[in-house]
């Protein structure tokens, strides 16, 4: 007996098959992308809900408007009232690098100040434990808060914009100010801004008491910010004492207060952020087991 086999119809049906198979899988493709999408504008809405929270809680609160006030009243005065070398009328310089000589200083014991309530508050409060059950990572909970606190200092950096225009007019000639290197020095103050509201996250993330994470996040920042130097003065450490300098944020931070951008620089504050958020999630991670 001979059995003929239709070769066409077999085909037939194995493009069907196949064509069933892509039309499944392309569903359940489209399936999957369409949740992580869901899922992510979720989060990200979320995180967005948290950071206005937390400006909302800046600004509906006295502290806020302290720290805007005080900043911008004693920097005003070392730049026009008080004679001293950072006074533009008393340097006779047109320039406003005195607002960044006055800055760091001001911003090693404010920005403590603002950053010293963000989790240690919600510790006291037992509102952390809350704020784990939302549908958001602990990167997003940092990243809510640390952005939150840099866009007060960012606030706080606007007004400062009428001494650059009023140096700018009272220059001799008019305009007579190097609006580059202005530029590039209010970058460095955000970078330095930055860097210490990383710190005092973290400082506000090992304990439930505003005031013990004030005094730790101001001590870390002035050690951060002076002691490598100090080391550094002591001759006795040769050419290592140099490495030691560039480990501490005055070295970087005096070259791009004065306009120059080194990515060496940028790198550094970056890298410090980095550290002391990831040792935030650390904390965090380590609370919640």
């Amino acid at each position: 007996m001979i059995v003929f086999f239709d070769l066409k119809d077999r085909n037939s049906k194995y493009i069907a098959f196949n064509f069933q198979f892509s039309v499944f899988n392309f569903y359940h493709w489209h399936i999957s992308t369409l949740k992580i999408s869901v899922s992510l504008q979720v989060n990200s809405y979320n995180m967005y809900s948290l950071y206005l929270k937390e400006i909302k809680s800046f600004l509906s609160s006295v502290l806020g408007y302290i720290f805007i006030a005080v900043f911008l009243i004693v920097a005003g005065l070392f730049l026009w009232v008080f004679p001293n070398i950072n006074n533009v009328i008393f340097a006779g310089l047109s320039d406003i690098q005195g607002l960044f000589n006055v800055a760091e200083f001001l911003f090693i014991f404010l920005v403590p100040a603002i950053t010293m309530r963000s989790f240690a508050e919600e510790k006291k409060s037992g509102t952390l434990e809350l704020l784990f059950t939302k549908p958001l990572t602990d990167n997003q909970i940092i990243g809510a808060k640390f952005l939150a606190c840099l866009t007060l200092l960012v606030i706080t950096l606007i007004p400062t914009l009428v001494y650059v225009v009023t140096v700018y007019l009272i220059g001799n000639p008019v305009g007579n100010i190097d609006m580059g290197s202005t530029w590039g020095s209010y970058l460095g103050l955000i970078l330095l801004g930055s860097t210490f509201i990383a710190i005092g996250l973290f400082s506000s993330s090992i304990t439930n008491n505003q005031i013990v994470a004030f005094i730790i996040a101001a001590l870390l920042c002035f050690i951060m910010f002076f002691a490598f130097d100090f080391i550094y003065s002591f001759s006795a450490l040769g050419n290592f004492g140099y490495y030691i300098k560039t480990l501490g944020i005055a070295e970087h931070y005096s070259a791009i207060s004065k306009g120059v951008i080194d990515s060496r620089d940028l790198i550094y504050f970056f890298s410090v952020i980095f550290l002391f958020l990831f040792g935030t999630k650390i904390v965090l991670l380590n609370r919640k087991w």
